[in-house]
């Protein structure tokens, strides 16, 4: 049973990796005996977040490059690929928020947001996949979000951009289940990330999503590790185009 779960012999690039899930992910995918792919942008935290998983015993490789960027993407995938060796799993993870009032929500900020939760998407799972077709076998995990079935006041175009990432999740696993990829998605509920900082800090805030979660709290990284392992592994290999939430039941309940 435990060889279902295990990724030894595998290698995980997950993007926006420095800090926050990403690193959380990879620090779970590393635990579970799989090599890691960090990337990033800035490459001083990159670099401060492989030390730390090298330090405790990962072989990790660093592979910066802006996930917004097609070209850049398809170049450092297609290098690291034919330079070091496969990338068996991709956890597309890179990600922002922008909170504002609907009517008076920016027009950049939208972009920004459309290329960094979901054209990053594309760049990197496209690159990455067809490498992944050429071999036979894959997986790719996207990280969506509760927002992914919900919206609530003032981040409606993140609300857009998650929803988008789940029906992209649809058409990853419907085109390439044929060519032996598992592509699926996490959503992750309220958790304590620095993305969330502000969230965290409000004590309003923080009161009401206790009472709205069934569990009763915020979530903790370290518990999107499981749901990460298992889509990454042999146990999911007749799992496709679903998206699993991770939520303390806040879809689940009015």
């Amino acid at each position: 049973m435990a060889d279902l779960f295990s990724l030894k012999g595998k290698r995980a690039l997950i993007t926006g990796s420095s800090q926050g899930i990403g690193f959380a992910l990879a620090r779970g995918l590393f635990g579970a005996g799989a090599e890691v792919v960090l990337n990033g942008r800035n490459l001083e935290n990159l670099a401060a977040a492989a030390k730390k998983l090298r330090n405790e015993g990962a072989t990790v490789y660093e592979l910066a490059f802006d996930a917004t960027d097609h070209d850049a993407v398809r170049s450092a995938v297609d290098d690291f690929e034919n330079g070091t060796g496969p990338i068996d799993i991709l956890v597309n993870n890179a990600g922002m928020q922008h909170r504002t009032e609907l009517e008076n929500f920016p027009a950049d900020a939208f972009e920004k947001l459309l290329q960094t939760n979901i054209a990053s998407v594309f760049h990197v799972g496209q690159a990455v996949a067809r490498h992944m077709i050429a071999r036979g076998a894959g997986k790719i995990i996207n990280i969506a979000s509760v927002q992914t079935a919900l919206a609530r006041p003032g981040i409606a175009p993140y609300t857009a951009t998650k929803g988008a990432v789940g029906n992209l999740t649809k058409g990853m696993a419907t085109d390439w289940a044929q060519h032996g990829l598992q592509c699926n998605a996490i959503a992750p509920g309220y958790f304590d990330t620095p993305l969330n900082a502000a969230l965290v800090a409000d004590p309003e805030f923080s009161a009401w999503l206790e009472k709205r979660t069934p569990a009763g709290r915020w979530g903790n990284v370290e518990e999107l590790v499981g749901a990460c392992v298992f889509l990454s592994s042999a146990a999911s290999s007749f799992v496709n185009g679903h998206t699993l939430y991770v939520d303390g039941g806040i879809t689940a309940s009015l």
